[in-house]
């Protein structure tokens, strides 16, 4: 087999493939084995077909087209393995010569397909990025310490009209046009929440127990949802909380510490932990957006558009021209995201080790509320461990640029990432500020951008082996 590789531009390589005729042999045999299991011939057994009644009856230029069919990929495998570059995305391919029939020939063919862009990455040393300075607001201890105080508060009757913060148990009517359309009874609602009914907690304010008033909103739900009803709130009752003293007796009742002095000093340290998280967060980002700002990184048009497609049909709206708009700047920075940190990875020499991947993915189960094996079962079945395994090595990746780039506060001194380098939690993204940051794209064009090698593929198939026998153990 002979091939050449042509770049067509930055994320785009042609290959140029040329196939002798003895080469596609085994491919040959191979297709008339299958057409022989597929024919029903007088006289010979299903299989047993010889390749010149084949020939006689069906043409050689059948026989030629399955062998070429099962040939190609193969080939074009070998073509990219001899080559440096790493395919994204489908291939686009044009045989421009088949064997013939009678005197057979070479198989020649072309492949053009995306590839994964080749990167100027900087020396990480040379990275600066400057975070907000760490502070800790004395609120938010008197916050954490009122939350805790909350807990242990007792719920007591009152004998007044209800207030922001009162627990209140109520009835609602929801009538259009005197049609009752919906009711309940003893609903327990806190006033100030808003997560029931548009109006409800002004109406409820300044209402005591067995009082009425009506007030009109749209229905949030149901057949006639959107359309505005008439709302009758009765209220039954009218609770507050009552909290305990903070004194030595509380810190002694809701923690293990014998006085409020020392409950008070553990939730400062809480809540500078809090803003120390909050600070390295901040850092990886910025680490990240300069790496981005510094190398020029060059997307495949179709990768983001298979991402875009793919979101959109997610979401049931191909025809949404709005949101495409939306959502295509947002899905470029995730996917030079993603392959900026596949870069730095493959330069850093970073793999991923089989109990890397596990806790990720029980982070991940935790995430979505999920049994750990279930969840893993659940990414086995859908082919995402490859996925997985990339998303672990670009976290590892950037925590490699965070450890070795210079980070300082507002006021200049060095800050100490140790703590979050070491221990990142599992429910940010890796990428840029955003939900979707990074990990979105990850999902959907996992397997065409993960240059997943033989590190990620053995730690791959380890989930996947252990899943397997965990289960077989059930059995």
């Amino acid at each position: 087999m002979k091939s050449d590789v042509e770049t067509l531009n930055a994320t785009r390589v042609k290959f140029t493939v040329e196939v002798g005729y003895d080469e596609l042999k085994p491919s040959l045999d191979k297709a008339y084995k299958s057409i022989a299991g597929q024919v029903q011939v007088p006289g010979f057994r299903k299989g047993k077909v010889p390749a010149r009644v084949i020939d006689q009856r069906f043409g050689r230029a059948v026989v030629l087209e399955e062998a070429v069919n099962d040939a190609l990929p193969k080939f074009y495998q070998q073509a990219v393995e001899a080559s440096d570059f790493l395919p994204l995305g489908q291939p686009t391919v044009d045989v421009s010569q088949a064997p013939d029939p009678a005197t057979g020939g070479d198989l020649k063919f072309s492949v053009e397909v995306d590839v994964r862009p080749t990167l100027e990455l900087p020396d990480l040393s040379t990275i600066e990025v400057t975070v907000d300075d760490l502070q800790v607001p004395e609120e938010e201890v008197e916050t954490r310490l009122t939350a805790l105080r909350e807990r242990f508060g007792t719920l007591t009757g009152v004998d007044r009209a209800a207030a922001d913060g009162d627990f209140v148990s109520i009835d609602l009517l929801a009538e259009i046009d005197g049609e009752e359309i919906e009711s309940a009874k003893g609903i327990s609602y806190r006033i100030g929440q808003g997560n029931m009914i548009d109006g409800l907690d002004e109406a409820l304010t300044g209402v005591a127990a067995e009082g009425t008033t009506t007030f009109t909103a749209p229905l949030a739900g149901g057949d006639r949802k959107g359309e505005d009803a008439s709302i009758t709130v009765t209220v039954q009752s009218v609770k507050e909380r009552v909290l305990p003293e903070a004194d030595d007796d509380f810190a002694q009742l809701a923690s293990e510490f014998d006085t409020l002095e020392e409950l008070k000093a553990d939730l400062l340290q809480q809540v500078e932990q809090s803003k120390k998280f909050e600070q390295g967060l901040q850092a990886r980002d910025k680490v990240l957006e300069k790496l981005l700002e510094i190398v020029d990184v060059p997307v495949p048009a179709s990768l983001v558009e298979a991402e875009i497609h793919a979101h959109l049909e997610r979401e049931s709206r191909l025809e949404d021209a709005e949101h495409r708009a939306e959502i295509t700047e947002s899905t470029e920075q995730a996917i030079r995201s993603q392959l900026l940190l596949d870069a730095l990875a493959e330069r850093e020499e970073i793999g991923v080790e089989q109990g890397e991947l596990i806790e990720y993915l029980v982070g991940q189960a935790q995430q979505y509320g999920m049994d750990p094996n279930q969840f893993v079962q659940m990414v086995d079945g859908a082919g995402q461990v490859p996925s997985m395994v990339s998303e672990v090595r670009r976290r590892k990746a950037l925590a490699v640029a965070m450890e070795k780039a210079t980070v300082t506060d507002a006021s200049g001194n060095t800050v100490d990432l140790e703590e979050l380098v070491g221990g990142e939690d599992e429910d940010e993204a890796t990428g840029a500020s955003g939900d979707e940051a990074v990990e979105s794209p990850a999902t959907e064009a996992g397997e065409t951008v993960d240059p997943t090698g033989e590190d990620e593929q053995a730690a791959a198939e380890q989930v996947a082996s252990s899943d397997a026998a965990q289960e077989s153990d059930k059995s």
